[in-house]
C-alpha cells in the first residue's frame, strides 16, 4: 500500500468516527431535551388529568339554615330564652280587665307600648280583636272559641280551635315543620307549633325567594355513554 492510499484510509476511517460521534451526540441531545420537556410538563400538571367541572357558586346561607321562620313561645320556654316579654302582668294590672280602645271604623287601637304588634289576622279586620284570643280576665291565658282555656305554649290548640282542616294536616305531619329523625329508634320527632312560622298577630307567611335549581355538575351534552 502507497503512503498517499494509506493517509487516504486515515482520513476515511477519521471522518467515520466524527460522523457516528455526531450522531450520537445528536440523538442524546434530542432526548435529553424530551426528558426536559417531559419533566416540566408533570411539574406544571399540564396533562394527565380529565377537564375539570367548572367551580360551584356557593349558595346563601339562608337557604341552608333550618331555623324556623320566627322563635315560638313554646321554643323561647324550652331553649331558656328571654321570656319577660310573656309576663303580661309585669306591666299589667291583676284582677282588673283591660279595655281595649277602638277607632272610628272599629280597629282595635294597639297601645303604643306595643307598636311592635300588627294587626292583621282574617280578612278584612273580622279578627283584630285581642279578646278573641287572649283572656280578658287572665292576659297569661288564651281562649278559643268553645270556651277553653290554654297556656301561651299551647297555641296549636286555640289555631286550631278555628282552623279545623289545617290543624288536622299539622296533626297527621302533612302541614307544617317537622324536625328531629324520621327514623324512630335513632330519635324522637320534632313537631314545630303553628307560631314557629305563622306571626300570631298577622298569620300570612311572608313571600321568600326561591332558592337556586340543583347544579348540574355533569350537564346532559358532556354526560359519557352509561
Amino acid at each position: 500500500m502507497s503512503k498517499k492510499e494509506g493517509a487516504g484510509g486515515l482520513i476515511a476511517e477519521i471522518m467515520r468516527t466524527m460522523t457516528a460521534r455526531s450522531s450520537s451526540g445528536w440523538v442524546a441531545g434530542l432526548l435529553t431535551m424530551a426528558f426536559l420537556i417531559l419533566g416540566a410538563g408533570f411539574y406544571f400538571d399540564l396533562w394527565g388529568h380529565p377537564l375539570r367541572d367548572p367551580l360551584i357558586p356557593l349558595v346563601d346561607t339562608n337557604f341552608i339554615s333550618t331555623a324556623t321562620a320566627r322563635m315560638s313561645a313554646a321554643d323561647l320556654v324550652r331553649t331558656g330564652g328571654d321570656t319577660s316579654g310573656l309576663d303580661c302582668y309585669t306591666c299589667h294590672e291583676k284582677n282588673k280587665v283591660l279595655k281595649l280602645k277602638f277607632d272610628a271604623q272599629g280597629n282595635v287601637v294597639v297601645p303604643k307600648e306595643h307598636d311592635d304588634i300588627v294587626m292583621a289576622h282574617g280578612r278584612h279586620n273580622r279578627n283584630n280583636n285581642c279578646y278573641n284570643c287572649h283572656d280578658e280576665t287572665n292576659l297569661e291565658l288564651l281562649q278559643t272559641r268553645d270556651g277553653r282555656h290554654l297556656k301561651i305554649v299551647e297555641s296549636p290548640a286555640l289555631c286550631g280551635s278555628c282552623h279545623g282542616p289545617t290543624y288536622r294536616d299539622w296533626e297527621a305531619g302533612v302541614h307544617g315543620r317537622t324536625s328531629g329523625y324520621w327514623k324512630r329508634e335513632l330519635g324522637p320527632i320534632e313537631r314545630k307549633v303553628c307560631t314557629s312560622c305563622h306571626n300570631p298577630h298577622s298569620p300570612p307567611f311572608p313571600s321568600r325567594q326561591p332558592a337556586p335549581q340543583p347544579h348540574l355538575l355533569h350537564p346532559a351534552g358532556n354526560s359519557s355513554p352509561s
